[in-house]
C-alpha cells in the first residue's frame, strides 16, 4: 500500500470539512516506522466545535496576555485611562501593568511638580484604572516605583536606605618609591546629589604582573594594610626596595546617586534604593503607605487580583556595587574577612581590575556574588513579597541582572518574570521556569516581543515566532511591551510611546500597541490563541526528561546546555536548570525514579563544571551529598566534565575541599552514576543509564514543552527559533512519538486559533508510546492531548489508522473519511487489521485569482497627534504585488481589502468534495470573508482557509482584509527618525488559488 510521507503540505493546506462531515481531525499518513504501520499528521478542521472543553475554547481573562502600559508619569487624564482599560479589554486582552516610562519625551518637558509619579493626579489615575480593570475582568498591575529601579523622592544619596558603591583610588609605586600625602582619591568622579565619602580601607600589594590587556596580577602574601595608618586624611607609606612595583589603594564607600530610569519623575528626584538592606524596602513600603494608597485604593488593590511589579536589577554604577553592612554580612555567612580581598572584587564599568597570583580570586567573587544575592533575597524579595501579600495582591519581579542566584529567586516570589529582548536563547527561559517549578509556582511571565530597531514595523509572524520560543522555554504569561498611553508633552503622530523617538532620535524599540495600529483590528484573534495557549501552558505541572544542576544561578546569560541545545532538543530532549539551593526545596525529592515529581519530574541529573567562571568542578558539601543520597536512591547521575579534581564552591576549607573530594569519589564508584568528559559522551552516558527522552522525532526544529494534569499529557509543540531572521525556519514534517501517562491514552488536537478539541483517528501505538505525524509552518504551533476516550466530553471513535494511500484521514460521523488532493480509489488498513476503500470521483480544476480590487484605508497623521485621517484609496489590480510597488501606496500604512469575484461550476459542491483559499504570502495580518460572511476559523501563522461552506456554485464574492503595520507611514511622517528603516512590503501578496479536494467515507 503506498504511503505518501513526500508529500510537503503545510498543517492548513489540508483543511476542511463540507457542511455535512462530522467533527473531527484530518491526519496525513507517513511513511512507516516499522513493517505495515503509518502514522496520521495533526491537522485542524475546518469548521465545527468536535468536542467540549470549554475552559480552552473560552479560557476566561486570567489565562489571557497583558500589556505594560507606559504611562508617561501623573501627565494623565483619568477619563483616556479608563477608555484605555476598555480598548484593552475589548481587544480580548487580559490585563494591564502601569509603569512611569518615557525614554521618548525630552528632557524637562513632563511636569514631574504638578503630576509626578505617585502625586495626588496618579494616585487618581491608577484608582480609576483599578475600578474599571475591576468592571472589565482583567488584572491591573502596578510597577512598584517610577520606572526602574525601586526608587522614592524621600531619600537622598547619604539615606541609610539609598543604594551605595564601593570606589576605589589607586598610585602605583616604583621598588623604594614613597607616598607622603593624601590617601587616593577615587578613580572616578561622584554622582549628583553625593556629598558623603566614607574611607574603608588603605591597603598596598606587590604587582607580580601588569599585561598590556587584562587585569592587573597582584602578590596576595604581599598584603599590607594601611588603614590605621591614615593620619588627617593622608598616609606616609614607602614601597620595599627590589624588583616589584607597588600599588597603593583605597577603597571608599558612598551614595551611588543613581535614578530611576528615563528621566524625571519627581521632584525631589527619586534615588534608587539600596537592594541588598532592610532599610532600602522599608522606604518603599513607607511610601506607598503614606503617599499613595488611600483607604479606597487599598480596597481596590484587594479585589484587583493584580501584582505589584519590579522590573530587571539594572543597578548602574561604574564601580562596585555595595551595601552598607556587607563587611559585617560577609564575615558572617561566609566566615571570613572580606577586606583583605577587595582588590578582586572591585569594578570599574562592570570589569574587574585586579587578580590575586592564585586560585583564591574567582572563589572570593563567587563568595562576594553569593552574599549580595542573599541579602537580595532576604531584604528585598521577601519584604515586598509579604507586603504584596498584605494587600491581596501577588509580587511580580524579573529577577535577574546581576551575578545572583535567579532560579532560587524564582522561586522566592509569585511570579517571577523574564524578557524576550534579554534572552539569547531558549534556555534563558528554562532558567527561570526551572526556579518557578522547583518552588511549585505555575507561572513564568514574560515581557515580551520587544524588538531593538524594530518599533511600529514588527509583524505578527515575528511577535508569534518570539512567543512559540519562550512557551517551549517555559513561559506561560506574556505581558506584550507595550501599550503606551494616548499621548504626552512633545509626542507627535500616533501618539506617545515609551521608547519611539528613542535617545538621540532613533527608531528605538518595541512596537506601541493598541489602536493606534491597524493591526489592532485583528489582535483580538491573536489574544484569543495566546489565551488558549496559556490556559494549556498552566494546565497540572511540567516534566522534563533531565535536569543540569549549576553552581550558578544566574539568568539572561546566554550560556545554555551546550549539548542539548545542539543535539538534545532537535531530537525531542527537554530539560532545566537548577542550582544546589534547588535541592533544598521541599519539592527536591525522589518518587517514582524522578527527581522533583511536582516540580519538574526530572529522569536524570547532569552536574555540570562551573562553565560561568573558571570551569572548576565545584560544589558544596551539602549539594554533593545530596547528589550521592540521589545516587545511593537509583536516581541516574551524570558527571559532565571533568571531575578528576573536585572542589568545594567559594573559598573554603582544606576540610572542605576534603569532604567534596571524597563524596565526587563515591558518586564516580556509583552504579547509578556515568562520566561523560565531552558533549558528544553526554547521550551514550544516558544511554548506559537506561535513560531515554519522551519525546522521540528526526532532527528538526521542532520545539515542545510537555504538562501532566491528573493523568492527561498536554504537549505543546512549535516550529520556532530565537532569531529566526539569522536561522530561517522551515516547515517541520515528520512523525513524532509521545509518551503517555497512561498506556491507553488516545490522542487529540487542541486547536488553539478556533478553540476546537479534535480526536485523532491516525496514530500508531506502543504502549504507552503514540505516534502521531507533525507539519508545521514556520512560526506555527499545535496542542498533542494524550487522555482517555471520554475525556472531552463525549466518546472519542474507536477507529485507529495505521496506513493508507489517500494524503489523509479524519473521524466522521460513521467511521472515517479520506481526504485526497486527487480523485480515485484509496484505501486504510486499521489497527486491527482490517482494510477499507473509497473512491473520491473527478475534481475540478483549481482556480488561480488574479484579478482584484483594492480599496486601502490610508492612515494619516490627523487634526492632533492622536489623531488618525484614513482616506480611502481604490485601485484595480491585474495582478497581486505589495503597496510599495503600487502608484501612490508606495508610502501607505493602514487597511487594504481585496475584493474579486469567481465562478464555480456545479462540480465544486459536492458531497465528495471541499474547497480551501491559498492565500500565498500576506503581510501583515489577514481575514476573509465569503460570500459576506467571516471565515473565522484560520491560523495567521498558515495563509490556508478552508471556505468549504462558504463558497458555493456561481457567482462567489471573496474579501481579504489585510492589516498593516505603521512603518511605512511614519517614514515619511517622521523621516529624521524612521527614514533609515526600508520600506516594508504590505499586503495580499499571493499567489492566491482556489483548490478543491475530495472527501470520501471509508465503507
Amino acid at each position: 500500500m503506498a504511503t505518501f510521507n513526500d508529500l510537503s503540505l503545510s498543517r492548513r493546506q489540508l483543511l476542511g470539512y463540507s457542511a455535512a462531515a462530522a467533527a473531527g481531525v484530518l491526519v496525513a499518513n507517513a511513511a512507516p516506522q516499522s513493517a505495515g504501520a503509518a502514522v496520521g499528521s495533526v491537522l485542524p478542521a475546518g469548521t465545527g466545535n468536535a468536542f467540549g472543553i470549554s475552559e480552552f475554547a473560552d479560557p476566561g481573562t486570567s489565562v489571557a496576555p497583558k500589556f505594560r502600559w507606559w504611562w508617561p508619569n501623573g501627565q494623565v487624564e483619568v477619563d483616556e485611562i479608563v477608555r484605555e482599560v476598555d480598548q484593552v479589554a475589548d481587544a480580548g486582552f487580559g490585563g494591564l501593568e502601569i509603569a512611569d516610562v518615557h525614554h521618548s519625551v525630552a528632557s524637562g518637558d513632563l511636569d514631574v511638580d504638578g503630576f509626578p509619579w505617585g502625586g495626588d493626579r496618579w494616585c487618581e489615575a491608577v484608582e480609576a484604572a483599578l475600578a474599571q480593570a475591576k468592571r472589565r475582568d482583567i488584572r491591573l498591575d502596578i510597577t512598584l516605583g517610577p520606572s526602574w529601579p525601586a526608587a522614592v523622592p524621600t531619600i537622598t544619596p547619604q539615606h541609610e536606605a539609598a543604594l551605595t558603591e564601593l570606589v576605589h583610588g589607586v598610585v602605583e609605586l616604583a621598588p623604594g618609591q614613597a607616598h607622603r600625602g593624601a590617601v587616593p582619591a577615587p578613580a572616578i568622579g561622584a554622582e549628583h546629589g553625593v556629598t558623603e565619602t566614607l574611607l574603608l580601607s588603605v591597603q598596598a600589594f606587590e604587582i607580580v604582573t601588569k599585561p598590556a590587556k587584562g587585569n592587573i596580577v597582584l602578590k596576595r602574601a604581599s598584603g599590607v594594610d594601611l588603614t590605621d595608618a591614615v593620619v588627617d586624611g593622608a598616609v606616609d607609606w614607602t614601597a620595599p626596595a627590589g624588583t616589584a612595583s607597588w600599588v597603593l589603594l583605597a577603597f571608599w564607600r558612598r551614595g551611588s546617586g543613581q535614578l530611576a530610569e528615563g528621566g524625571a519623575h519627581t521632584n525631589p528626584t527619586s534615588y534608587v534604593v539600596d537592594h541588598f538592606s532592610s532599610a532600602g524596602a522599608q522606604a518603599v513600603i513607607d511610601f506607598w503607605e503614606s503617599e499613595i494608597i488611600s483607604a479606597r485604593m487599598s480596597k481596590l488593590l484587594s479585589e484587583a487580583g493584580g501584582a505589584f511589579f519590579e522590573d530587571s536589577l539594572e543597578i548602574e554604577t561604574e564601580a562596585t556595587i555595595w551595601t552598607r553592612r556587607l563587611p559585617e554580612e560577609f564575615r558572617a555567612r561566609q566566615g571570613y574577612e572580606l577586606t583583605p580581598f577587595l582588590p578582586v572584587v572591585i569594578e570599574l564599568k562592570e570589569k574587574y581590575l585586579y587578580d590575586f597570583d592564585d586560585i583564591v580570586t574567582t572563589r572570593v567573587r563567587d563568595d562576594f556574588n553569593q552574599v549580595l544575592s542573599d541579602l537580595y533575597s532576604e531584604h528585598h524579595l521577601v519584604p515586598f513579597r509579604d507586603w504584596a501579600h498584605s494587600h491581596g495582591l501577588e509580587y511580580r519581579v524579573q529577577a535577574y541582572g546581576l551575578e545572583q542566584d535567579s532560579i532560587d529567586q524564582a522561586g522566592i516570589v509569585d511570579i517571577p518574570e523574564t524578557e524576550s529582548l534579554g534572552a539569547k536563547n531558549v534556555d534563558d527561559y528554562r532558567v527561570l521556569a526551572s526556579g518557578r517549578d522547583i518552588a511549585g509556582h505555575t507561572i513564568l511571565s514574560c515581557e515580551s516581543a520587544a524588538y531593538l530597531g524594530k518599533s511600529y514595523s514588527a509583524t505578527i509572524t515575528e511577535v508569534l515566532t518570539t512567543h512559540g520560543e519562550m512557551f517551549a522555554g517555559g513561559v506561560n504569561q506574556s505581558v506584550l511591551h507595550g501599550f503606551p498611553y494616548a499621548s504626552a508633552p512633545g509626542a507627535g503622530w500616533p501618539g506617545f510611546a515609551a521608547f519611539s523617538p528613542y535617545y538621540n532620535n532613533s527608531v528605538g524599540y518595541s512596537e506601541a500597541w493598541g489602536p493606534r495600529m491597524p493591526v489592532w483590528a485583528h489582535l483580538p484573534d491573536v489574544a484569543a490563541y495566546l489565551a488558549r495557549t496559556q490556559w494549556v501552558l498552566r494546565a497540572g505541572r511540567p516534566r522534563y526528561d533531565l535536569v543540569f544542576l549549576r553552581q550558578k544561578g544566574w539568568a539572561q546569560t546566554g550560556i545554555g546546555a551546550p549539548w542539548a541545545t545542539a543535539s538534545g532538543i532537535p531530537v525531542g530532549w527537554t530539560h532545566g536548570f537548577l542550582t544546589g539551593s534547588s535541592l533544598e526545596r521541599e519539592g527536591a525529592v525522589l518518587a517514582g525514579g524522578r527527581l522533583a515529581p511536582e516540580g519538574g519530574a526530572y529522569k536524570a541529573v547532569i552536574v555540570d563544571i562551573d562553565r560561568f567562571r573558571g570551569n572548576e568542578a565545584t560544589l558544596t558539601v551539602a549539594t554533593a551529598e545530596r547528589l550521592l543520597d540521589f545516587a545511593d536512591a537509583g536516581l541516574p547521575i551524570v558527571l559532565f566534565g571533568d571531575w578528576s579534581k573536585p572542589a568545594a564552591i567559594g573559598f573554603r576549607s582544606a576540610e572542605q575541599n576534603a569532604r567534596v573530594a571524597e563524596v565526587v569519589a563515591a558518586l564516580r564508584n556509583s552504579p547509578s552514576v556515568a562520566l561523560a568528559p565531552a558533549n558528544a559522551d553526554i547521550p551514550i552516558a544516558l544511554a548506559s543509564l537506561g535513560v531515554a527522552p519522551d519525546v522521540d522525532h528526526e532532527t528538526s526544529n521542532l520545539k515542545h514543552i510537555r504538562r501532566v494534569d491528573g493523568g492527561v499529557d498536554y504537549y505543546y509543540l512549535v516550529n520556532a527559533k530565537h532569531n529566526p531572521a539569522k536561522d530561517k525556519l522551515v516547515p517541520i514534517d515528520h512523525d513524532v512519538v509521545l509518551t503517555a501517562e497512561h498506556a491507553d491514552s488516545v490522542p487529540y488536537e487542541l486547536d488553539a486559533w478556533s478553540g476546537e478539541v479534535r480526536p485523532l483517528v491516525a496514530y500508531r501505538r506502543d504502549g504507552a508510546r503514540v505516534t502521531v505525524r507533525v507539519r508545521l509552518q514556520p512560526a506555527q504551533s499545535t496542542v498533542i492531548v494524550l487522555a482517555p476516550r471520554d475525556w472531552a466530553g463525549r466518546q472519542a471513535p474507536s477507529e485507529q489508522v495505521v496506513e493508507t494511500d489517500a494524503v489523509a484521514v479524519r473521524a466522521a460521523k460513521r467511521g472515517v473519511e479520506l481526504v485526497t488532493d486527487a480523485p480515485g480509489r484509496f484505501s486504510v488498513r486499521f489497527a486491527d487489521g482490517r482494510t477499507a476503500t473509497a473512491t473520491v470521483k473527478a475534481l475540478p480544476a483549481p482556480i488561480e485569482l488574479t484579478s482584484w480590487t483594492l480599496s486601502v484605508e490610508d492612515w494619516q497623521p490627523g487634526a492632533s497627534p492622536t489623531e488618525t485621517a484614513k482616506p480611502v484609496v481604490e485601485v484595480p489590480l491585474s495582478g497581486l504585488v505589495p503597496w510599495s510597488a503600487i502608484p501612490g501606496l508606495a508610502d501607505t500604512s493602514g487597511i487594504g481589502r481585496y475584493t474579486t469575484r469567481v465562478k464555480l461550476g456545479s462540480d465544486w459542491k459536492t458531497s465528495g468534495a471541499g474547497i480551501r483559499l491559498e492565500l500565498g504570502r500576506v503581510v501583515d495580518t489577514f481575514r476573509v470573508r465569503v460570500n459576506g460572511k467571516l471565515v473565522e476559523d484560520r491560523d495567521l501563522t498558515d495563509s490556508t482557509v478552508d471556505i468549504s461552506e462558504f463558497a458555493h456554485p456561481g457567482n462567489n464574492t471573496i474579501e481579504v482584509e489585510v492589516a498593516s503595520t505603521l512603518i511605512n507611514r511614519l517614514r515619511v511622517v517622521n523621516p529624521t527618525v524612521y527614514g533609515v528603516v526600508k520600506r516594508a512590503d504590505y499586503g495580499l501578496l499571493g499567489p492566491v488559488v482556489i483548490r478543491p479536494y475530495g472527501v470520501a467515507e471509508v465503507r
